[in-house]
């Protein structure tokens, strides 16, 4: 029989075996170009390790490794696909009612990834499931404030972002090491095929409505458009008319002025000469004879032929058949 102290070597060497493997397989560890790592030293958490390659450490249990992917991963909202391509929809996780008292069913995708590997492990016991509550409780506060059309149609962007914006704050708020990357509806439905049948119906006429005021506000745009022109050619004739009106008036006004100065000089002469300005205005094919003071007439001024003559006495003959016209 082996004696008590062969017996304790025994075990001394199997313990230190035990020790040098303990020791050599947990001094070191490796870390891939998708991980991240996070050092714990005697129970507390040092700053992460995300440089790839062979990281040597204390050995267990003086310190050990968390090993965490950066990769990104896809939170799915409302549905689940199967491995077999199926789609499985969770239609009580997305039936949420709308802004204005309508049902819709609503479900996304979220995209985040590990930031801060020591939160995540140790600040909630199960973050995605944090993770999860959050996205719900952000998406159903948006539908909650936005209307039906916004949800259905044109809104689904800014509802989005809305979604992000308030899903972000509250990570944040939780501080579990998780940074959220985007938020992506997948799909905004009603309910039941006659509500969607419904609201198609509204939505037709809507579209409808929507083009014939636009045909209408084209037509109206052409009608001002072609009356702005008239307008103006109407208003550029005017200040045409306006402006010959007033060269005409002071052309009037410089004869005027002209004819009174020599009117003041000269006051019979020009009396005489307006008299006979006039009557061959008003009589231009009219021949002009001046009475004499014995009753005999005699011819003057030819004006039609353009020269004047002076004035001739005309025969006792000529004078009878002058009076007789």
């Amino acid at each position: 029989m082996l004696s008590l102290k062969r017996i304790f070597s025994i075990i001394g060497f199997a313990l230190l075996i035990i020790v040098l493997a303990i020791v050599a397989f947990t001094s070191w560890y490796t870390v891939d170009e998708s991980e991240q790592a996070v050092m714990i030293t005697l129970g507390e958490v040092e700053e992460g390790v995300s440089e790839p390659g062979l990281h040597f450490k204390y050995p267990w249990p003086i310190q050990s490794v968390e090993v965490l992917s950066k990769e990104t991963f896809s939170l799915q909202f409302g549905y689940k696909e199967t491995e077999d391509g199926e789609v499985e929809d969770f239609p009580k996780e997305t039936k949420m009612i709308t802004g204005d008292e309508n049902i819709v069913l609503a479900d996304m995708v979220v995209q985040w990834k590990i930031t801060e590997p020591g939160k995540y492990l140790f600040n909630a016991e199960n973050p995605t499931e944090m993770l999860e509550d959050a996205t719900s409780a952000s998406l159903r506060s948006i539908i909650g404030s936005s209307t039906i059309d916004n949800a259905l149609t044109s809104g689904k962007v800014e509802i989005e972002k809305q979604v992000q914006e308030l899903l972000t704050t509250l990570v944040e708020e939780y501080d579990i090491g998780i940074t959220i990357l985007a938020v992506k509806l997948q799909d905004v439905d009603l309910p039941n095929e006659e509500v969607r049948k419904a609201f198609t119906n509204v939505t037709d006429a809507r579209e409808t409505m929507n083009t014939r005021k636009n045909e209408a506000n084209k037509y109206r745009n052409k009608r001002t458009e072609e009356a702005q022109g008239e307008k103006a050619a109407i208003m550029s004739s005017a200040e045409g008319d306006k402006a010959a009106r007033m060269e005409e008036a002071r052309g009037d006004v410089a004869q005027f002025n002209a004819i009174y100065n020599e009117y003041v000089n000269a006051k019979d002469i020009t009396k005489k000469r307006l008299v006979l300005e006039t009557i061959d205005q008003v009589l231009p094919n009219a021949e002009i004879y001046i009475m004499e003071d014995n009753g005999n007439t005699m011819k003057y001024l030819p004006i039609k032929d353009g020269t004047a003559t002076k004035p001739v006495a005309p025969t006792e003959q000529e004078g009878s058949e002058t009076n007789g016209q």
